[in-house]
């Protein structure tokens, strides 16, 4: 029956990727990754990301620790542990499938055993879950990564980023989960009729020297021109010394999206 069904998990300790980029497709989902440039001073890359594809619904986790990537990998285990409830969660039927991850992702970052493993780590990880399913994205963030949605209609609005980088935000050692009310941004949008395209990225490529992708407006142009390859040669070639990754997918809406009424 899951004919289109695609597991893939990599936290950067195994695989730093310093002074590589590495792209790889895993079924509609771009996976963009450069560890930073050793000549900058990069020795080591604490990122980790993870991608789940079901028949009609794509869900992606893109992590960016610190002090070492441990949280990340604590993570991407507690995901892959717990995978056969979230693949069942996004088989649910669209009117229950976001509130069922969502009530899924919260019992897994607060689960006693959980907790307690991150009280043993050294370092904390920002983290974006991003699903896709039918004409919606939902969402939920903690820290810094962001997700950004591309179309035209909202981009002629000045419209692009999703959610808005939060500082202070963690889960690890330094844990925003731990707290008697847990921290964290969560949401869901319509997707516009036509080519969407998602993309989410840690903040190496924000926060490059010479800012070339300050803007949500010069990562579309690239990703337009030259996809996830221009993109990583650019932070490279500007000596970038802070790891980057990045996911990317389109979607094509074909059904009628909410408009506003006649004026």
């Amino acid at each position: 029956m899951h004919t289109t069904q695609i597991s893939h998990y990599w936290v950067g300790s195994d695989e730093p990727f310093v002074d590589t980029q590495q792209i790889n497709q895993f079924g509609r989902v771009t996976l963009g990754r450069f560890g930073g440039c050793a000549r900058s001073g990069q020795y080591k890359n604490e990122d980790g990301a993870a991608i789940l594809i079901g028949d009609n619904w794509e869900m992606t986790v893109v992590l960016d620790a610190h002090k070492t990537a441990d949280s990340a990998a604590l993570v991407l285990q507690q995901f892959a542990q717990h995978e056969s409830r979230i693949r069942d969660d996004l088989d649910a039927p669209l009117a229950e499938a976001f509130g069922r991850i969502e009530t899924t992702v919260l019992d897994l970052f607060q689960d006693p055993d959980f907790l307690a493993a991150c009280t043993t780590l050294q370092g904390e990880t920002a983290c974006l879950i991003a699903v896709r399913k039918g004409r919606f994205i939902w969402w939920l963030s903690v820290g810094d990564v962001v997700l950004y949605l591309f179309h035209p209609e909202l981009m002629g609005m000045g419209q692009a980023a999703l959610n808005q980088r939060q500082f202070y935000e963690w889960i690890g050692r330094a844990n925003t989960f731990a707290l008697p009310v847990p921290s964290y941004t969560r949401g869901i949008r319509e997707l516009r009729q036509g080519e969407n395209r998602l993309f989410v990225t840690t903040d190496g490529l924000l926060e490059c020297p010479g800012t070339p992708y300050a803007e949500p407006k010069q990562m579309e142009e690239t990703l337009q021109s030259g996809g996830v390859a221009e993109l990583l040669a650019t932070i490279e070639a500007h000596g970038v010394r802070d790891s980057t990754t990045v996911v990317t997918w389109t979607v094509t809406i074909e059904e009628t999206v909410t408009q506003p009424s006649d004026t």
